[in-house]
């Protein structure tokens, strides 16, 4: 099942598309892509999306109480997270009671891998990646911010993206390949974004078609997400009330729409 939330229209949809495309070849750029590994920044996929969703540069890095934030727009703040969400507790603490926030994650939906030699600095060719991001994944970050999903002044965006992740050849395997370093994520393409605006949103999470009551392993097999994914999702929602626990099928949990 795709999830691929637009508020616009489809032709707002490719402007989109493009406009994204434009920021990624500008921040980027052909001499750095010339360049090789050794001139790219660490932090890529944030800069572009943090000039996509915030043209205008006199709305980013602005200090807000205690905390910078990545894009104020004099009445909303937006929260850029390409990482992990366990530091993003302390600025929802300051900026959810003043204001409303939107947290971007970026999905990975189609991935290549590109591997550098970090004596030589030569990278391998790109390699497509056999899993496909999607926004369910997401859930085992925003299980770090449970508390705050509730909470009317926070919003939530998932842009779908092709990117390519270039990984350093560092680890501790025979290949160098397993316990690797993350280097840089370039973003090729954006083709799509889901949208949480509401806690109702949620609820458009669970295919149509899953008949109720359902297990974490039916809802996994129809949304295409392992069973360990599926019951991530299914204790959010169930703690935000989107869907509720009912009579068990054997020794699994079953749920139902609220």
């Amino acid at each position: 099942m795709d999830v691929m939330c637009f508020s616009a229209s489809a032709e707002r949809t490719s402007a989109d598309a493009e406009r994204f495309c434009e920021i990624k070849n500008r921040i980027v750029g052909k001499s750095r892509e010339r360049g090789g590994i050794g001139t790219l920044g660490e932090k890529t996929l944030h800069a572009v999306l943090k000039e996509f969703y915030a043209p205008d540069k006199n709305m980013q890095e602005i200090s807000i109480g205690r905390y910078v934030a990545d894009i104020y727009t004099g009445s909303d703040i937006m929260e850029i997270q390409t990482g992990h969400f366990d530091n993003l507790r302390r600025k929802l603490d300051c900026f959810l009671p003043d204001y409303p926030v939107t947290v971007i994650y970026p999905v990975p939906r189609i991935k290549y891998l590109i591997w550098v030699d970090v004596e030589t600095g030569e990278c391998s060719k790109p390699r497509k990646s056999n899993v496909k991001g999607s926004v369910y994944r997401a859930f085992y970050e925003l299980y770090k911010i449970k508390k705050y999903l509730s909470n009317p002044n926070l919003r939530l965006r998932f842009p779908y993206l092709e990117l390519e992740e270039h990984r350093l050849l560092d680890g501790w395997s025979r290949d160098k390949k397993k316990g690797s370093h993350r280097y840089d994520r370039i973003p090729k393409a954006l083709l799509g974004e889901v949208r949480i605006e509401s806690l109702s949103d949620y609820g458009r999470l669970i295919p149509s078609d899953l008949p109720e009551p359902f297990t974490a392993a039916e809802f996994g097999k129809t949304v295409g997400e392992r069973k360990e994914t599926a019951a991530k999702v299914l204790h959010i929602l169930n703690y935000l009330k989107v869907i509720e626990r009912c009579e068990n099928k054997g020794r699994a949990y079953s749920y139902q729409k609220i």
